[in-house]
């Protein structure tokens, strides 16, 4: 599989979980693992571009994809726009649903770069936070994709 775009090529169990393989086998502890029964969201990812809760999903399962985690959001350019999105509108507070937060605004705003206020509570309907009450996680979504607005808007006159 590809995580975040390298190849990565480890052994695992037959029956390791995606998410188990990104923490353990891959180093990767971005994302978190916190329910045990796939109702919390905080161990979302993206494969292919698709948010997917990596506790219900085998690793061998991700051969031949590409995985996505919190940590390939940003590049080398600097933070992904939801990345500073969560900074600037405070989405956060103890941090740890943050990554699959993140990973779930990303696949909604490449999706979707103008959605309303019901369509990101909708897209995160899956994730639970128990610090923030929302609001401020809709605030930075939002953010987010007005910054994503301008930005497009920026490089269709430099490209014009």
């Amino acid at each position: 599989m590809k995580i975040n775009g390298n190849d990565v090529t480890l052994d695992a169990e037959p029956r390791t979980l995606l998410v188990n393989f990104i923490r353990e086998n891959a180093g990767l502890t971005g994302t978190h693992w916190g329910c045990d029964t796939s109702n919390c969201g905080t161990c979302v990812v993206l494969i292919d571009g698709k948010p997917v809760k990596s506790c219900t999903q085998l690793a061998a399962m991700a051969g031949g994809h590409e995985v996505t985690t919190v940590e390939g959001l940003a590049t080398a350019d600097g933070l992904d726009s939801v990345q500073e999105g969560f900074i600037q509108c405070h989405g956060l507070q103890c941090g740890f649903c943050t990554p699959g937060m993140m990973l779930t605004a990303r696949a909604l705003l490449n999706k979707n770069p103008d959605p309303t206020e019901e369509v990101i509570r909708e897209a995160i309907s899956g994730q639970i936070c128990r610090c923030t009450g929302y609001a401020t996680i809709v605030r930075s979504i939002q953010w987010a994709a007005s910054k994503d607005r301008e930005t497009a808007v920026s490089l269709e006159g430099a490209n014009a």
